[in-house]
C-alpha cells in the first residue's frame, strides 16, 4: 500500500509543499490525456487510497471527492488529442503534469512523479521533483493523484465524447483499443476526438 515515505524525505530535506502527480489516458485512441496533482497534509489517512488501477470504477468515484475535500491543494489539467497528434503522446504526458503542478492553488516546491520519464522532446518537469517507477502504489499523493486524473478522464469520455459521438460506445471502453472500438472505427471511421497519430490504418501511425 502506498505511504508517506517519499513524502516525508522530501520534507525532511526542506521542502514544505510536496505533491504527488500522475496522469491517465495515455494509451486510449481519442480524447486527451489527463494529469493530476495532489498536496496532502501531513500524515493524512484516507481509507483505501491506493493505485487507481486496483479501484474499481464505484470506489474511485468515492474516493474523488473525499481527496478533493481533504488535500491541501489539488489540481487537475489535460492536453487535447490534436497537441497529442501534433507532438507525441510522451510530450503530452509531460506538458499535463507540469499544467497540473502550476495549476495547484498552493505552489508546490516538490512533485513526486509517476513513472521514470520527467521530458519528451517538446515538454519537461520545471519544478524541483523525483521520478518514482510504480509511484502510485508507492505515495499517497501520487495515488491520490491518480484518482482525480482517472475519474476526471474517464467523466469527459463519458459526459462530453459519448454523447458527441455515440456510435464509437465511448462510454463503454473510455476509447482504449477494445474490439468494439476498433469494430466501430472500422465501420464509421474516426471522428475528431480520434488521435490520427494512434489509428495507422487511417494515417501511418502507430
Amino acid at each position: 500500500m502506498p505511504d508517506y515515505t517519499y513524502e516525508n524525505a522530501a520534507r525532511a530535506a526542506g521542502c514544505t509543499a510536496v505533491c504527488g502527480v500522475d496522469e491517465a489516458g495515455a494509451g486510449p485512441l481519442c480524447g486527451p490525456v489527463y494529469a493530476a496533482a495532489v498536496i496532502l497534509p501531513e500524515g493524512c489517512v484516507i481509507e483505501g487510497l491506493d493505485d487507481s488501477k486496483k479501484l474499481t470504477e464505484k470506489r474511485r468515484e468515492a474516493l474523488f471527492p473525499v481527496i478533493q475535500s481533504r488535500a491541501v491543494a489539488w489540481a487537475v489539467a489535460s492536453v487535447g488529442e490534436r497537441e497529442i497528434d501534433a507532438t507525441d503522446i510522451l510530450s503530452a504526458r509531460i506538458k499535463a503534469m507540469q499544467c497540473a503542478i502550476d495549476a495547484l492553488a498552493l505552489r508546490a516546491d516538490f512533485a513526486l512523479i509517476d513513472g521514470n520519464r520527467d521530458h519528451g522532446r517538446s515538454a519537461a518537469i520545471v519544478t524541483p521533483h523525483r521520478c518514482l517507477v510504480k509511484g502510485d502504489s508507492l505515495s499517497m499523493s501520487i495515488a491520490a493523484a491518480s484518482v482525480l486524473a482517472k475519474v476526471s478522464r474517464d467523466r469527459f469520455v463519458v459526459e462530453v465524447l459519448d454523447p458527441l459521438y455515440p456510435q464509437y460506445g465511448f462510454a463503454r471502453h473510455k476509447g482504449y483499443g477494445t474490439q468494439l472500438h476498433r469494430e466501430r472505427l472500422a465501420q464509421y471511421g474516426p471522428c475528431p476526438a480520434h488521435r490520427m497519430s494512434f489509428l495507422k490504418k487511417w494515417s501511418g501511425g502507430v
